[in-house]
């Protein structure tokens, strides 16, 4: 398969999933905070994403010629970079002058 066809099916694939799933960043938290519960361990949006593509990296073990797989990986790393960008920006304080730090001379 062309690396062109690879990204273009792996981008109507995230695509596809948006629509159905959401925000890639709302399931990423869900997953980290049930897999947090689940293991007492805390796991980050940045580990959702590895450990998504591992599991295709898994399945390649059996198949490395399969490439829904290889195409699944590029659209999990895709995501995971929007969720880690919309993630890190919902973390930040809006910009206002209720948030200004000033330095007081003393």
């Amino acid at each position: 398969m062309d690396r062109y066809i690879a990204l273009d099916e792996a981008r109507e694939a995230v695509r596809d999933r948006g629509v159905a799933y959401g925000k890639p960043v709302d399931s990423f938290n869900k997953l980290a905070k049930l897999w947090s519960a689940y293991k007492d361990t805390e796991f980050t949006v940045h580990d959702v994403g590895i450990m998504l593509m591992m599991l295709k990296m898994a399945r390649l073990m059996n198949d490395e010629t399969h490439e829904d797989s290889w195409v699944d990986i590029a659209g999990y790393a895709a995501v995971t970079c929007e969720a880690i960008t919309d993630n890190q920006d919902s973390q930040r304080l809006p910009v206002g002058p209720q948030n200004i730090v000033t330095m007081s001379k003393d």
